[in-house]
């Protein structure tokens, strides 16, 4: 989820519900809340270091380097400009407002921003909450 919310200006902290059977260890996570992505109403990308993250750095403890985001930092990194206005195509207007050109620009800035997604990342990672406590960089 960092690297959508990265992506994305998510520029509310990351919300989860965490879950798990009884009689188990392991937790099931659903993310939710995704209304301040592109800066909520705004569609811009203020990209500030600690926005779109969980609040709690535990969830962050076992991430290790750059292998612990893929495959989706790849996938992101690599996405087509077809395949992310594909994703729009369908959506409501009245979630968009009907502003065709408003919708064109927000896709142009994700095929954008493809490429910063990592630097966005290593900003997170560098931050002073040390939110990757043992990163080893691979």
């Amino acid at each position: 989820m960092v690297v959508f919310d990265k992506w994305t200006g998510n520029c509310d902290g990351r919300q989860a519900v965490f879950a798990k059977k009884p009689g188990t260890s392991h937790f099931k996570v659903t993310f939710i809340d995704q209304g301040y992505c592109f800066n909520c109403s705004e569609w811009s990308f203020p990209d500030l270091a600690l926005q779109g993250v969980f609040y709690r750095n535990f969830v962050y403890q076992h991430v290790t380097g750059w292998h612990d985001f893929e495959p989706t930092l790849s996938r992101v990194e690599h996405m087509e400009y077809d395949d992310i206005r594909a994703m729009a195509q369908g959506m409501p207007e009245e979630w968009y407002q009907s502003d065709t050109e408003g919708l064109r620009r927000l896709i142009n800035n994700l095929y954008q921003r493809r490429s910063i997604v990592r630097g966005l990342i290593t900003r997170f990672r560098d931050s002073s909450r040390n939110p990757f406590p043992n990163w080893a960089g691979t």
